[in-house]
């Protein structure tokens, strides 16, 4: 397509696009951009774009005729994907757009440029390395001098003259290398007679740039990029590249501009270590880790070669005022910081005598072997409020303070205002509240004025959330500086009692709840108890309140961990009054209505009623049967019962077995199962949309069912949960994951563990989100475990997580199955030891290592394993979360000091020669000497395993049946 965009008395230029890209039929491509002939970034108003086909390759072809002199000086524009005939935008690049602007030479009438571009593919390995989490922390040294790059040696400057271009086509190249550093600079080699290399210039967002003039009779131009230092270089891998030059209509391109995507290099990949803050323990917390604990956290990974420390969600989740608020998902404001974490000795340089003490006191009373949530908040609070009467007037008149203040008053004045209501009312249940129930700005002003009685409580959560904003900077500024990401955690949810549902009820379906179906971690599925999220309503100012969550977060982090990424496709909504996480639906989904009247499934009643019959009270109950029957149900038929209006919810269940004597209170999970006895749950809406309950096949109810009614509803009930529903939840992920991925430059990572769709994986892939690969969670159906050398590059890989056992606890659990382990995976024919010893950590970590993951993120407690010294715990002692119990208590810490740890070189050294020997990237500053005969301990670990391993071999060979065969 050619479109002229002036008056044709004046000198055209004819510009041509020309992508190769692959579509599927129905699928055209468009331009958009800053222009207005590319739509003003209007998709509707999209330049359109045309199919050619040379040779085996699809190109897509755009034309236009523009006046140089009306042309706006550089134009930024980008390819996108769309419904040939809606327009619909169904894909587009990501990064930062295509830029192009004419050369300032003298072109020649009716001149042609050619424009060849590269779709830029988020997936690509080096797109990642344009995140904040390189840029900013692992390649933060960059490019300030590259320009600056000399060598006398032959280059080809691009200050060669190419104002005539009557022999020759001026070329001009484009590269983005994100890992080029200080001193260093990009060439292309290959260019000229003599192989010259043409030296290109930095112009920002990793983009090098350069020109000269080719004769026709170098093209085909066989070339590629190098990244030199003066002392060595880097050339691309792979085969060259190759331009080759195009006439139209017996004419060639006085220009080309060629846009090569990225410098392509071998992946990077790296190794970081996972741990809660609150585990943390040092010679200076106070009853759980602190943020400027991850300071040490820093050197101890520098040392060990690790790039990136993992963490936990960080903020305040002070909602019931006791130890259930030690769950860190269960957000009271998804901007505030928990006061946990505070350093109080670093409150003030002149703490009087007396606080120092108690300080001190406090700090040798909760060094205690986990943390005790209650009295190490207590206690923080009470000697925060000691200082805070000090020290108030010096900090809120500071122009930090100041400047905090202004920053964060959109979300710190509510908090205050919330926290302060809270303490007064006795609950965070903001609909108890009478007047205040309701969030008003007329409200919030009346209640944060310095003029109330009250103020000094609203200014005293202005001093924590100020004080822990420095210790948490000065913390992510240390990490910064040695070169290692810190890398935050974004929750699903938030309670249900918080700031955010109190300010933006609108936002929350506040009558249901969020959770998971059954899976690896529950298989009575999870209900986490967060309102579900009204997209729609979200949607009206572009998800606003995400895009402020994810700006709160990248003030601190490079990189964040998606927390069940699953929820962005659809989520697990459960009604308000359901205490398991068995009874839910997803949403959106498309339910079933018209099919089951079609195939013959008549009584629907039948379906979702709970079906209790007195045969199933008695195969449950026993000899208890009647004594249950007569307290909980109705008999409304013969042997057919019901429950009664009190004990018909979960919810209800769970509350009146809590005062009741024996046999009743213990009888509380059969009736939950009694009540979950149902085929169908009908849309509370009363429409005659119905949902499959989740493992249909096993309640009674559906056994009793003839033989057509079981098949029509497994059919029915696959349908549901794996085919039906792929095209909507692919569509609503892109509908908000690409609004948050577009809100901060930090590297995201998904958490896509559970009951995976097969539209997830697909996404991931295409938004450029990396994955998380649990070996003990395999993606793949039929499989017991995953094998790390399969695992893809845009993914995380770890032996465990928070959400499981650690790698320890987990082989102690079953004895046949770490003999399947040890024997498929690790490739050993020895008997399992009883204890996960340290040649076998070794080894898996080895593998994870080794993996092509982009990176190996290791729970702490799994690198402590190395060492017998550190597995002296029980094993179970070491466990994060129980995600079977809803009110686990989360409260490991550490049994040694990361002092300790950093001068553990014996550890250190090992886990640096695990990244080393991995060729996993290190941060700069972890030099162990490496020297010939001095292997650290794990090379003498991995050496036994193999003698093992092959000592084993050989008696096979041998006969002997006590090995493998």
């Amino acid at each position: 397509m050619v479109r002229s965009l002036s008056l044709p008395h004046r000198k055209l230029v004819t510009l041509r696009f020309r992508l190769p890209y692959y579509t599927q039929w129905g699928q055209n491509l468009v331009i958009l951009g800053s222009e207005t002939a590319f739509g003003s970034w209007d998709p509707a108003s999209a330049f359109s774009m045309s199919p050619q086909h040379d040779g085996d390759v699809l190109f897509w072809i755009a034309s236009m005729q523009v006046v140089p002199e009306d042309w706006t000086k550089e134009v930024s524009y980008i390819y996108c994907v769309v419904d040939h005939d809606s327009r619909r935008v169904l894909r587009s690049e990501s990064g930062c757009p295509h830029k192009f602007s004419l050369p300032e030479i003298e072109l020649g009438e009716n001149a042609r440029i050619d424009i060849h571009d590269l779709w830029q593919d988020a997936s690509s390995p080096e797109s990642f390395l344009t995140s904040s989490a390189f840029q900013g922390v692992i390649f933060h040294s960059l490019r300030s001098d590259a320009s600056s790059y000399t060598d006398d040696n032959a280059l080809l400057s691009e200050t060669s003259s190419y104002s005539d271009t009557k022999d020759g086509t001026l070329v001009q190249f484009k590269i983005r290398c994100p890992r080029s550093q200080t001193g260093q600079a990009v060439f292309v080699a290959g260019i000229g007679p003599h192989g010259n290399l043409l030296k290109l210039s930095f112009v920002g967002d990793s983009v090098w740039q350069g020109n000269c003039v080719v004769t026709q009779s170098s093209f085909p131009l066989k070339y590629r990029y190098i990244l030199k230092d003066g002392i060595d270089a880097v050339s691309e891998v792979g085969a060259d590249r190759e331009l080759l030059l195009k006439a139209d209509q017996n004419t060639y391109p006085e220009v080309i501009v060629i846009d090569d995507g990225y410098f392509k290099a071998n992946p990077w990949r790296g190794a970081g270590v996972a741990v809660p803050v609150f585990s943390l323990r040092s010679e200076d917390d106070i009853g759980a880790g602190e943020f400027l604990d991850l300071k040490l956290l820093v050197d101890v990974s520098v040392q060990a070669g690790l790039h990136l420390i993992q963490l936990l969600p960080v903020n305040d989740t002070s909602v019931n005022g006791m130890w259930w608020d030690s769950y860190p998902y269960s957000s009271l404001s998804v901007f505030a910081l928990h006061p946990l974490y505070l350093r109080l000795q670093c409150l003030s340089s002149n703490l009087p005598h007396d606080i120092q003490e108690e300080i001190k006191h406090a700090k040798d009373s909760l060094n205690l072997k986990d943390v005790d949530y209650e009295a190490t908040m207590a206690t923080k609070l009470s000697i925060a409020k000691k200082v805070f009467i000090l020290e108030k007037d010096k900090v809120f008149n500071s122009s930090k303070y100041q400047d905090f203040f202004s920053e964060n008053k959109n979300w710190l004045k509510p908090y205050a205002a919330f926290c302060y209501l809270r303490d007064f009312f006795g609950t965070s249940d903001h609909s108890q509240w009478g007047v205040y129930s309701k969030f008003s700005e007329e409200k919030l002003d009346k209640l944060v004025a310095p003029t109330t009685d009250h103020y000094g409580s609203i200014a005293f959560n202005y001093y924590l959330q100020y004080h822990l904003h420095l210790q948490l900077s000065e913390a992510a500024n240390y990490a910064r500086s040695y070169g290692v990401v810190l890398k935050g955690d974004l929750p699903i949810g938030v309670d249900r009692n918080s700031v955010d549902t109190w300010m933006y009820p609108t936002l929350f379906r506040m009558n249901t709840s969020t959770g998971a179906p059954p899976d690896y971690f529950d298989k009575n599925g999870q209900n986490w108890g967060f309102p579900t999220y009204n997209w729609e309503e979200m949607s009206k100012d572009n998800y606003g309140w995400w895009r402020a969550r994810l700006t709160q977060l990248a003030k601190y982090f490079s990189a964040y961990r998606i927390d069940h990424v699953l929820g962005f496709f659809r989520i697990w909504e459960l009604p308000d009054h359901a205490a398991t996480g068995l009874m839910g639906r997803f949403r959106p989904s498309i339910p079933l209505s018209q099919e089951l009247e079609r195939e013959g499934i008549w009584d629907l009643n039948r379906l979702v009623r709970p079906y209790i019959q007195y045969h199933v009270l008695q195969e449950m109950f026993g000899e208890d049967c009647d004594t249950i029957a007569k307290r909980f149900l109705n008999e409304y038929d013969h042997s057919c019962f019901e429950f009664k209006e009190e004990y018909n919810t979960e919810k209800k269940i769970v509350k009146a077995t809590e005062s009741m004597e024996e046999p009743y209170r213990s009888s509380k999970s059969n009736l939950i199962s009694l009540l979950q006895e149902v085929v169908l749950m009908q849309d509370p809406d009363g429409s005659k949309s119905y949902y499959p309950r989740f493992n249909l096949h096993q309640t009674t109810s559906f056994q009793d069912l003839d033989e057509h009614s079981k098949q029509v509803l497994q059919r029915l009930y696959h349908d549901y949960y794996f085919n039906r529903q792929e095209g909507l939840w692919r569509e609503n992920a892109f509908k908000t994951l690409p609004v948050l991925l577009n809100s901060s430059n930090m590297l995201a990572c998904g958490e896509d563990l559970g009951l995976v769709p097969a539209c997830v994986q697909p996404v991931l892939h295409e938004l450029g989100l990396l994955g998380l690969r649990i070996q003990r969670m395999p993606s793949k159906p039929g499989v017991e475990f995953a094998i790390p050398a399969d695992y893809e590059y845009g993914t995380v890989c770890a032996p465990s997580c928070h959400d499981s056992s650690t790698l320890r606890a987990w082989w102690e659990e079953d004895e046949s199955r770490r003999k399947r382990y040890l024997r498929d995976v690790l490739y050993y024919a020895i008997d399992p030891p009883a204890k996960c010893e340290p040649f076998i950590v070794y080894a898996v970590l080895q593998h994870h290592m080794a993996a092509p993951s982009m990176w190996a993120i290791f729970p702490l407690q799994d690198i402590l394993a190395l060492r017998d010294l550190y597995a002296q715990r029980p094993a179970k002692e070491e466990s994060i979360n129980d995600p079977t119990n809803p009110r686990h208590y989360w409260r490991f810490r550490l049994h040694i000091t990361l002092e300790t740890l950093r001068h553990d070189v014996e550890l250190l050294h090992e886990v640096n020669e695990l990244v080393e020997t991995s060729g996993r990237s290190m941060p700069s500053g972890a030099a162990f000497a490496l020297d010939d005969g001095q292997h650290g301990n794990g090379a003498e670990k991995i050496k036994l395993g193999n003698e093992r391993n092959q000592t084993a071999v050989d008696m096979t060979a041998n006969g002997n049946e006590n090995h493998l065969e």
